[in-house]
C-alpha cells in the first residue's frame, strides 16, 4: 500500500476529526483527561495554515488515513502536532512518512528545530520519534498520563542526499 502526502483542505475537517478521536481512543485517551482536546480542528487555517505552519493528510487508496500539522513555536521552531495513523494502517510506515514530511516542510517553511509531545502510553509514538533522532526533552504528569516532551533539530539534506 501507497500513502500519498498532500496538503489539509477543508473538506478533510470532518475526516480528521474521526481519525483524530479513533487513534486517541484506541491509546486509552478521552475527552477531559487533561490531555486529549480538540478545539484546534476547525481552526486549521487560523492556526496552522495562516501563521506560517502547514497541515498534511496521508491519503491510502483515496481513503484519509493519517495526519499531522506543524504549527510555528517561534521563528526557528515548529511544533509537531496531530500525528496520526488510522490503527488499521499502522506498522505500514505510515507514520515515518508523515514525520519526515513534516520535518521536511518544516525546513522548507524556515525552521530549524521541530517539538512535539506524546504520552508514555503511546509505544508506538515514542518508538517513531526515538528511530527518527528526536530527543527527550522533559516529561511532565498530567492527571493520570505522563506526556513527554521531546524535540528534534533539523539538519538540510547535503547536495548529494537531494
Amino acid at each position: 500500500m501507497k500513502l500519498t502526502i498532500r496538503r489539509y483542505r477543508w473538506s478533510d475537517l470532518d475526516t480528521i476529526l474521526a481519525l483524530h478521536q479513533i487513534c486517541l481512543a484506541e491509546v486509552g485517551l478521552f475527552p477531559g483527561d487533561g490531555v486529549y482536546y480538540d478545539d484546534d480542528f476547525p481552526r486549521i487555517q487560523e492556526i496552522y495554515l495562516a501563521c506560517g505552519g502547514d497541515f498534511l493528510v496521508g491519503e491510502s487508496d483515496g481513503r484519509v488515513v493519517a495526519m499531522g500539522g506543524l504549527r510555528p513555536v517561534d521563528t526557528g521552531t515548529a511544533e509537531v502536532c496531530r500525528l496520526r495513523v488510522h490503527p488499521e494502517f499502522q506498522r505500514r510506515g505510515f507514520g515515518a512518512a508523515m514525520l519526515h514530511a513534516l520535518e521536511r516542510r518544516a525546513m522548507e517553511l524556515g525552521f530549524h528545530r521541530v517539538r512535539g509531545d506524546t504520552t508514555l502510553n503511546q509505544e508506538a509514538a515514542l518508538a517513531l520519534y526515538e528511530r527518527q533522532g528526536w530527543r527527550e526533552l522533559s516529561r511532565q504528569r498530567v492527571g493520570d498520563l505522563t506526556v513527554i516532551y521531546g524535540e528534534k533539530r533539523l539538519v538540510p539534506p547535503t547536495p548529494l542526499e537531494r
